[in-house]
């Protein structure tokens, strides 16, 4: 199926801890080139963004943003008391007040004691998965407006291949004429200067002029591509890089067709021709 390298999609989560939110945005970029930005305590998940991005994705300029807010009322945080070591502490200050005979004991100043009183940490690891499942919902929908707008260009692109199909017919049509009018014209600029050929040398010059302004080949080749694209265009996979070529091939042929047109009609055809594959190529920028 056929994507676009141009999208935008959000994905917001609500859970006890707070909420998050993630937003991408996908522009056409050569290759795959991704931006990251997250709190500074999710900075480790950075690689792990990154992985799954390139894994669903080959080609575009990515954006990748994540807000996340907690709570307040989960910041309260549940108070823990090291009964054992507050023991120890108190056992240790009363000693030392027996052996000195001086000094009260202040309980706040206990519970200051390192590893005494302890407040529990949010879990990180379990509002990291759920953070990353809610990425894969937001890369999903990515990809679902890259390949909904895909299908656009691609009707977009099937509308220019079908009028390079009729400006090649159209060609084909005249060169009949053009070649029988080339012949006659020939022929009389040689009556005009008085000069008699024989026939074979007539029919020689004759095959010579049909060569130089034959399209023939170059009209059966245009045609082949167009072929080609219609079956790139059906392909289940990134093919932005194929048509990026097939383009090339087409602005090839067009241009020997102008290089070669003797006729106005010819010429009027070859420049839509050309205008035709710039409009093919200018959306093919677009495709993943």
């Amino acid at each position: 199926m056929i994507s676009s390298m141009t999208a935008y999609a959000r994905k917001e989560i609500n859970q006890s801890w707070g909420t998050a939110s993630w937003e991408l945005r996908s522009v056409n970029q050569r290759y795959l080139e991704t931006y990251i930005r997250v709190p500074e305590q999710f900075r480790t998940l950075e690689p792990i963004i990154r992985e799954r991005l390139r894994g669903r994705l080959t080609r575009g300029k990515i954006e990748c943003n994540l807000r996340f807010e907690l709570d307040p009322a989960s910041q309260h945080q549940e108070l823990s008391l090291n009964q054992d070591l507050a023991k120890q502490v108190l056992s240790a200050v009363n000693w030392i007040q027996t052996e000195y005979k001086s000094g009260d004991v202040n309980p706040i100043d206990v519970l200051r004691w390192p590893g005494v009183l302890s407040a529990k940490e949010q879990n990180l690891d379990t509002i990291s998965q759920e953070i990353l499942a809610s990425l894969d919902e937001a890369i999903n929908e990515l990809i679902v407006v890259r390949e909904r707008e895909g299908e656009v260009l691609r009707d977009l692109i099937i509308q220019r291949l079908d009028s390079i199909t009729t400006e090649v017919e159209k060609i084909r049509q005249w060169m009949p004429q053009i070649l029988e009018w080339q012949k006659e014209r020939l022929q009389n600029k040689l009556a005009e200067a008085n000069i008699e050929l024989d026939k074979s040398r007539l029919e020689q010059e004759i095959v010579l002029m049909a060569q130089r302004i034959d399209v023939a080949e170059e009209l059966d080749r245009l045609m082949t591509h167009v072929k080609e694209t219609y079956a790139i265009l059906k392909k289940n996979e990134a093919v932005g890089r194929r048509l990026d070529f097939m383009m090339q091939e087409f602005n090839r042929e067009s241009n020997t067709i102008a290089s070669k047109s003797i006729n106005a009609d010819v010429t009027a055809s070859a420049i839509e021709l050309k205008v035709l594959i710039e409009q093919i190529r200018e959306q093919v920028q677009n495709i993943e």
